[in-house]
């Protein structure tokens, strides 16, 4: 009895693994943004890149599904139905040129086939004509900076103080407790939707690399050199990522935040951060001028001058 269920738990483990496998392709078109325990494909994204990549990769997908299926499938109808049980020979010829010819076209117009839009994709997202607003992006050990050019503001973000004090107290952190333990900043990367953002990405010591899963690319940092990528997010929100590059022994405490917001709270948002124009200098008071003296009427007499003191009396004679 005891044999009997265990092997129905293993036959019920694999019929689910199987389940599973064949669910695979209609659940990749629901994935979202973040990864999810158990996701089974790539998110989507909320770029236009993003969805480019999520695009190529579909179709990779199910180009691949096809030719599994075609290929097993004759594999499997061949030892079915000439298996050595039913006397079948094995044919006698070493070569077939139609065949060879056919399993040789076939692939290259497949790659043909799937290499013109990728491509296509591929350079639409190194595009960064037409852009709204420019970021620039400096990786450092272990943080990163952040400038709005044109804009007067610039800062620096790092791994929060909670996340770094429970990394050297030794704790154990949880999800429930700690839902973004390393992956939560001191100050967010604070974007618009639906605007084109251009990025300038360099670094000043050692090789990062700049990368949010979200926005669907992923950028080098590299000292004396100015990398360039693009993005236009489509879904205001949080989205979060890391260092993508061994830059040293805390490289695993270097996360990035970006944070989406409507344009009008950006609006707000970058003006709160400029720095207070100086008050303007107070103007020197104007100096007075005298009055001037009247002139006096024609045929008038002129002014009597002022007595002068009369002398004090001598003293009287003894």
């Amino acid at each position: 009895m005891t044999q009997a269920k265990g092997f129905f738990k293993r036959v019920t483990r694999s019929l689910g693994a199987a389940c599973a496998l064949l669910l695979a392709p209609a659940l990749a078109w629901a994935q979202s943004a973040d990864p999810k325990p158990w996701q089974l494909n790539m998110g989507r994204g909320v770029t236009t890149s993003a969805q480019h990549a999520y695009d190529a990769h579909m179709v990779a997908l199910w180009v691949c599904v096809v030719i599994g299926v075609i290929v097993f499938g004759a594999m499997a109808y061949a030892m079915v139905k000439f298996r050595h049980s039913k006397g079948a020979v094995a044919a006698q010829f070493s070569h077939n040129t139609t065949a060879e010819v056919i399993w040789t076209v076939i692939p290259i117009l497949i790659l043909i086939v799937m290499a013109w839009p990728a491509t296509a994709k591929l350079i639409a997202m190194y595009d960064t004509r037409d852009s709204e607003m420019t970021v620039k992006i400096t990786g450092y050990q272990w943080m990163w900076k952040y400038e709005y050019l044109g804009q007067d503001v610039v800062f620096t973000s790092r791994l929060d103080r909670e996340s770094d004090r429970i990394r050297q107290s030794g704790a154990k952190p949880t999800v429930a407790a700690n839902p973004h333990y390393l992956l939560d900043v001191d100050n967010q990367l604070v974007l618009p939707v639906n605007t084109k953002i251009r990025f300038v990405i360099t670094a000043d010591d050692v090789i990062h690399a700049w990368w949010v899963p979200a926005l669907g690319w992923k950028q080098d940092a590299i000292p004396g050199i100015i990398n360039e990528a693009w993005t236009d997010i489509q879904t205001p929100g949080i989205y979060r990522g890391q260092c993508a590059e061994l830059c040293g022994k805390d490289h695993g405490f270097m996360p990035i935040v970006v944070r989406a917001v409507s344009k009008e709270e950006f609006k707000q948002w970058i003006a709160s951060r400029k720095p207070a124009a100086p008050a303007p200098a107070s103007a020197p008071a104007a100096p007075v001028e005298a009055t001037p003296v009247e002139a006096a009427p024609a045929g008038a007499a002129p002014a009597a001058a002022p007595a002068e003191a009369a002398p004090a009396p001598e003293p009287a004679k003894a």
